[in-house]
């Protein structure tokens, strides 16, 4: 068994990496601010199904305030997840939330793990750093080129993750992460708020001509990716985690319509700053390095959060095994 600590544990990712986690066996400390962001309700309900694990510790706290180091003891392997998301949400007055969560937790928590012997701390970045990128698909050695906040905060937490990684050797490993869908999706996100307007008839508002593309990651294969890094991810090295599949919106649409069985009624307004054109990775490192592999078409994953919102169930394949 390992000590891990999920922070962001109640959020999307973070509440299946915990579960993940735990159905190896694993001993797991999650933590929450349960931020304003989206409905606190929503992220309670994703760690109440945990509370009666044996293995499970949950603490409700800002990283900014807690004792870290207190905190740290025993712990082996850091999963650092919590952050302040949204890319249209970081202009104007919210941006410094975006400093707090995504840069000086994230500083204090790395200051904090200089005390402790960690097999890995695995850093969760974003797609966002390549803002409009020039190559796809996208490898890790393209510039980092953001065109939001969120996305600056972003790759100011690879530098400091690089600075600590070389200065204390701290096993540091980053992933950027490439549009996570699946059950449990936030509600801002874009294919919740499809499928929930699909399903109850309302308006659907796509930004743009639908013509951008992303590489959408179902989520257990994100978690997939994430765990393997604690096991195989070499320090100080980046990994991109994608679904493999550059996919527009335009055929999203089609791909919701077809699983709900709805007419949608679309809107189209303009598109909004910060949101990049296309996005796509190239994860042949992390295949090579992490053995990472996409497990499901964006068609049955769709399928799945559909099955999810609907209030149906789906098995899901499990994880690789994280060693102690």
């Amino acid at each position: 068994m390992a000590n891990v600590l999920v922070t962001g544990a109640a959020g999307f990712i973070g509440s299946h990496l915990a579960q993940g986690c735990l159905e190896q066996g694993h001993r797991v400390l999650g933590i929450d601010s349960f931020t304003s962001y989206y409905e606190p309700e929503l992220k309670r309900a994703n760690v109440a199904q945990m509370e009666d694990h044996a293995a499970w510790t949950f603490l409700e706290g800002d990283l900014v305030d807690l004792d870290l180091i207190s905190l740290l003891d025993g712990i082996e392997v850091v999963f650092h997840l919590a952050a302040q998301p949204g890319v249209r949400a970081s202009w104007g007055q919210t941006f410094g939330v975006y400093v707090d969560s995504n840069v000086t937790a994230l500083q204090r928590l790395l200051e904090a793990s200089r005390s402790v012997a960690l097999e890995r701390f695995v850093f969760a970045s974003s797609s966002s750093v390549y803002g409009d990128a020039t190559r796809f698909p996208t490898t890790e050695e393209s510039s980092l080129q953001p065109i939001s906040p969120y996305g600056a905060t972003k790759v100011l937490g690879e530098h400091l993750c690089r600075l600590y990684h070389r200065s204390h050797a701290l096993p540091i490993v980053m992933l950027r992460y490439f549009t996570v869908y699946g059950p449990r999706q936030r509600p801002d996100m874009a294919f919740n708020k499809l499928i929930r307007a699909a399903l109850e008839h309302e308006e659907i508002v796509i930004y743009g001509d639908g013509g951008q593309t992303r590489d959408f990651t179902f989520v257990r294969d994100a978690v997939d990716g994430t765990i393997a890094a604690a096991v195989d991810g070499h320090p100080g090295a980046v990994y991109n985690l994608g679904g493999g599949a550059r996919t527009s919106m335009n055929e999203v649409l089609e791909m919701i319509a077809d699983l709900t069985g709805e007419d949608l009624n679309v809107r189209r307004v303009a598109a909004q700053a910060g949101d990049a054109r296309d996005t796509a990775a190239d994860t042949s490192r992390a295949r090579a390095q992490l053995g990472f592999a996409p497990s499901r078409s964006l068609y049955e994953g769709l399928s799945e959060q559909v099955a999810w919102h609907r209030g149906e169930s789906r098995p899901v394949a499990t994880a690789p095994a994280l060693e102690s």
